[in-house]
């Protein structure tokens, strides 16, 4: 027996299956149907099905998926073991909240703090005894290169650049790209020894769509030999949450 997990992001979705805590598959799709759904399943029988959406109405595949699984729609009370501190729980990315499940279920009992690159960067820390307080939302690595772009008259368009290492640029477009990457190199670093100094021993999960490029701009950091890798971390944060519901 299986469990469908599925993620609707601001830009892909992701679909997962996992037997019991192991993930089996994943797929990221930008418009998936339900054809190709019905092949990634092939092979299992899903006992439970768990979506998160960010997105306010229903895709298209999402109504004839309903009448086939019965799915779980992933809310903030699924708090699986946390105490959620938010002040405003209802305004809580769902995202956020599964990847703090993710990080409790993978890591109990340590402080840690969640990193997600994707459309946005999300800062998220959860205490050893699964207190949950918030974090930060800041531009994610696209959205900032596109900013640039959108913003002004004349800097070009870029795409990120895993090769560039320059501490500054020495023309406009090593400039933008010192702009950004060193930019998000130094707001993370930022952040954690924001964190460290108030929790020495801190766990530290970069998760998301950019998490092993997010790790090699943080490869020569002092914060290296304490960074886990975790791209799958809300996905299994769902499976966590799925995996409790009415048991």
């Amino acid at each position: 027996m299986a469990n469908l997990v599925i993620d609707i992001g601001n830009t892909y979705t992701k679909i997962a299956v996992f037997e019991q805590n192991e993930l089996k598959v994943v797929e990221q799709y930008q418009n998936p149907d339900i054809n190709t759904i019905d092949n990634l399943l092939t092979g299992y029988t899903i006992q439970k099905t768990i979506i998160s959406s960010v997105k306010k109405n229903n895709e298209a595949w999402e109504t004839v998926l309903k009448q086939k699984f019965l799915p779980v729609y992933f809310n903030t009370e699924m708090a699986t073991g946390i105490t959620n501190q938010y002040l405003t729980p209802k305004t809580l990315g769902l995202d956020r909240f599964a990847a703090v499940i993710g990080a409790v279920h993978l890591y109990p009992g340590i402080n840690t703090l969640v990193i997600d690159g994707g459309t946005c960067i999300k800062y998220d820390y959860v205490d050893a005894k699964a207190n949950y307080f918030g974090g930060s939302i800041s531009p994610g690595l696209n959205m900032r290169y596109t900013a640039l772009n959108n913003y002004t008259a004349a800097l070009p368009l870029l795409e990120r650049d895993e090769n560039f290492s320059m501490p500054y640029g020495n023309n406009t477009e090593s400039a933008i790209r010192s702009g950004v990457q060193n930019g998000i190199k130094h707001e993370i670093t930022g952040f954690i020894e924001s964190y460290r100094q108030q929790q020495p021993e801190l766990n530290i999960v970069l998760s998301g769509g950019d998490s092993i490029f997010f790790d090699t701009l943080l490869k020569n950091s002092i914060f290296a030999p304490y960074i886990k890798i975790e791209p799958y971390l809300v996905l299994k944060g769902l499976n966590a949450a799925i995996q409790k519901y009415n048991d």
